[in-house]
């Protein structure tokens, strides 16, 4: 990004920059945060920076599923009311969130940490799909969800994963097709996400 001239502070300069390196915030957007932000008690915003810090130093992922936790474990790998037999696969925490939003799922998940993706130069071995073949060996699991983009690197990935998952007995599905080609599960609206979990069908590769 472009250094902004003009600014009567270096370090509200240095602020703004550090905000607009956000996604989808522009520099006006990040100065009007900064000045609120400045406007606002020192012992504020010194939680908000300490916040903002912490998500480097103490955020963990569950040894299970991958998901940003405070613990060892997740508090939904943890909820002896989930059904531990069902893991839905998804690519990132995102989606884990807006699945949860639909109030419809009620087993685990497995976070990927991504999609297989040649052109960006993400292959199997970028992604925790080693980590969820053991996790299916190891038993205790009688379904998989292939929970992924309809894209075609979505269903690149889904393939792999049927590959995978297959030789191992276990059964395997995909969401409904209620969502669009190449929708992405955060920007589904609850009600046409739930339905696709609750109307999931066999995953034919």
């Amino acid at each position: 990004m472009a250094r902004i001239e003009n600014y009567p502070s270096q370090v509200l300069q240095d602020a703004v920059e550090a905000i607009s390196s956000l996604p989808g915030v522009g520099s006006r957007s990040a100065l009007r945060l900064a000045l609120n932000l400045l406007g606002r008690p020192a012992e504020e915003i010194g939680q908000f920076a300490g916040a903002i810090g912490r998500l480097a130093t103490d955020v963990h992922y569950c040894r299970r599923c991958m998901m940003i936790c405070d613990g060892d474990l997740c508090p939904i790998c943890a909820d002896s009311r989930r059904d531990q037999s069902v893991v839905c696969v998804v690519a990132s925490v995102r989606d884990v969130l807006s699945i949860e939003a639909t109030g419809q799922y009620s087993g685990v998940y497995h976070i990927l940490g991504g999609i297989i993706s040649p052109i960006d130069g993400i292959g199997p071995s970028d992604l925790k799909i080693a980590e969820l073949r053991d996790r299916v060996s190891a038993g205790g699991i009688s379904e998989v969800i292939l929970a992924l983009s309809g894209d075609v690197e979505g269903e690149t990935t889904s393939f792999y994963l049927y590959r995978q998952l297959a030789p191992l007995g276990v059964k395997i599905t995909t969401l409904a097709r209620g969502l669009g080609f190449g929708d992405d599960l955060e920007y589904a609206d609850a009600l046409t996400l739930g339905r696709s979990i609750t109307s999931r069908q066999p995953f034919k590769p």
